[in-house]
């Protein structure tokens, strides 16, 4: 193994249940000169090590075990940063977890083929928990869906949170199944031919429960996130806090047989350092992928627009696998919807999407109104497969101030369209839980903390966060139960009306990208857009395999749009009465307005 993947594991901390009995305690306190761990209500000194580490093997633990730790210096007695359970939640005492068997070898889709769906598994399912999900799955599964990317998963307060206000990494939040359920989870998952990706957030914690800063510089006063305090992974003790966060990334990716991890907003991670934490953690997953013989992605999300995210390392880049692409979003969205509000000013244009479409980004160092500055740099070059593109996900839903979905929003033909721009780009789809047959429950933002003056911050904060979209009203109490419940999704919609057409519309989509060479992910593709009449013709050609797609934005039938020569078949059209529509037209190069029509031709 090479020498990230050994640095960034080399302070392995938490508890470890011994094969011949007993658990090894350690924790990172370099702030303390003496550290007790109370087990069981039993206290025993730990023995200091080398950086700044604390360490004791006490022979009566085992798993099951419940402990705490008690730095010199710290009132009370505290969780362990590196908790793999708590059961009582971020306020309760750690739990020692039993070891596992390794997670079995299996064969993940390649990266250019993932067809992804989001899922927040408290709603995904009537009890918000893994085992809960198993249905959901199967249904994913049979739509087409190969990955699914499960928000975080990490303790955070309460039972009713996104995810991102964790603060034990480490821990599977108890209410959803624990490591435990988690492993089942993942497990099936592969059983069913789907990869897994873990949402993780390397960039903050959430502030209720948080025991880090009672044990190390974990956090700097030099910068500052949006979500509170930044993480210290360039100043003095960085060494630490990136073994800390490295260490996590890898246990999901090696003990649990997570098969990629999307990287929460990493333009909130600042990092000076001459060998960045991204970098370092790329390095480590290459090499943890080659021992394994299998590959381990690491997807990031940044709002940057910066190709360096998904240049290779030995390019001078970050080495990021893929990454978010949020120009795709936003040139769409704006397109159908006509919001102009907010980061929506910067799009709008039938060109904008053609643009995301032929180089993935739209802001490629041009000016931005909404940044007031010139943003971006050149992906043109990019292959089209580092990019994950979507019409909706967690955050462009729920960051509404009603959390509401397209389907409530747009007519049905043009939901047909967006589907089909979406899954037929040169990328990496994706899709938010239930968007694959129309699911209209809201995705609002929802917490359930204990502290009040965070409860009352929380809402100040969603109020302010939605002026520059001149929204009327107020957004939905994010602390209140109702506002979870509103979230939960209702995939018995699938089997009716209007839900079941739009199902059928997605498998055939996705059934034809599986077989259709040039509608695989990677296999760039040509984009032209005629403002005057709202069209958008997008050809694609992998070798003998071509295909040509359609789609009418405007409000009169255009003309012209089939592809010139000979041996091409119509292999889908929105207005066919199978999808809902009114009909075929009789002449195929006619498209009526509000349709996509997809033409393929193969030589071979």
């Amino acid at each position: 193994m090479g020498d990230s993947y050994r640095y960034l594991t080399e302070g392995l901390l938490g508890a470890a249940a011994l094969p011949e009995g007993g658990v090894r305690f350690r924790v990172w306190a370099p702030k303390a000169a003496t550290v007790h761990v109370d087990a069981d209500g039993r206290r025993h000194a730990m023995e200091p090590e080398e950086r700044g580490y604390h360490a004791v093997t006490v022979a009566e633990a085992g798993p099951g075990t419940r402990y705490c730790f008690a730095p010199e210096g710290a009132p009370g007695l505290f969780a362990d940063p590196a908790s793999r359970f708590q059961p009582e939640g971020v306020h309760g005492p750690s739990e020692v977890v039993a070891p596992s068997e390794p997670p079995p070898a299996w064969n993940a889709p390649d990266l250019r083929d993932l067809v992804i769906s989001e899922v927040h598994v408290g709603t995904a399912s009537r009890d918000g928990t893994f085992d809960g999900l198993r249905t959901y799955l199967d249904h994913l599964a049979a739509t087409g869906v190969n990955a699914v990317e499960v928000m975080p998963v990490g303790e955070f307060p309460g039972t009713r949170n996104w995810g991102y206000d964790g603060v034990f990494p480490y821990a599977v939040h108890h209410a959803y199944g624990g490591p435990t359920g988690f492993r089942r989870f993942v497990g099936r998952c592969h059983e069913l031919g789907m990869a897994v990706i873990l949402d993780v957030v390397y960039n903050h914690l959430g502030p209720e429960g948080n025991v880090l800063h009672r044990f190390g510089p974990y956090f700097t006063d030099r910068y500052r996130t949006p979500w509170g305090d930044a993480i210290n992974y360039d100043g003095p003790g960085s060494d630490e806090v990136r073994r800390y966060f490295g260490g996590n990334a890898l246990m999901w990716l090696e003990e649990f047989g997570v098969d990629a991890l999307r990287l929460d907003a990493v333009h909130g991670i600042v990092d000076t350092a001459a060998r960045p934490f991204l970098m370092e953690l790329a390095e480590a997953a290459a090499e943890l992928g080659a021992r394994l013989r299998r590959p381990r992605w690491l997807i990031a999300e940044s709002d940057l627009n910066d190709i360096r995210m998904v240049t290779s390392l030995a390019g001078g880049g970050f080495g990021m696998d893929a990454q978010w692409n949020d120009d795709f979003h936003h040139a769409l969205h704006a397109l159908v919807t006509g919001e102009r509000t907010g980061y929506y000013r910067d799009f709008g244009r039938l060109g904008d999407l053609a643009e995301a479409f032929r180089c993935g980004f739209v802001y490629r160092g041009n000016p931005s109104r909404a940044r007031g500055r010139r943003h971006g740099s050149d992906s043109s070059a990019v292959p089209p497969e580092r990019f994950v593109v979507f019409a909706q996900n967690h955050d462009q839903i729920g960051n509404r101030m009603t959390g509401d979905r397209l389907s409530t929003l747009l007519p049905f033909a043009t939901r047909k369209i967006v589907m089909g721009l979406t899954l037929l780009a040169p990328n990496i789809p994706l899709l938010f839980q239930g968007e694959e047959y129309g699911e209209t429950a809201p995705f609002p933002y929802f917490v359930s903390h204990t502290d009040d003056d965070l409860i009352r911050a929380v809402r100040e904060g969603r109020r302010r966060e939605f002026a520059a979209f001149d929204w009327p009203a107020a957004p939905p109490d994010p602390q209140a139960t109702a506002t979870f419940e509103s979230a939960r999704i209702h995939p018995e919609l699938a089997r009716e009306g209007s839900h079941a057409t739009f199902l059928a519309w997605t498998r055939e989509l996705l059934r034809l990208c599986r077989q259709t060479p040039s509608l695989r992910g990677g296999v760039r593709a040509e984009a032209v857009a005629d403002a005057e009449r709202r069209t958008l013709v997008v050809r694609r050609a992998d070798g003998g395999s071509q295909a040509v797609v359609a789609a009418n934005l405007g409000v009169a039938a255009a003309p012209d749009t089939a592809p010139d020569g000979d041996g091409w078949e119509l292999a889908l059209h929105s207005n066919d009465d199978r999808w809902g529509g009114d009909g075929v037209p009789e002449d195929p190069a006619m498209l009526p307005p509000g349709s996509l029509a997809l033409w393929v031709r193969s030589s071979g």
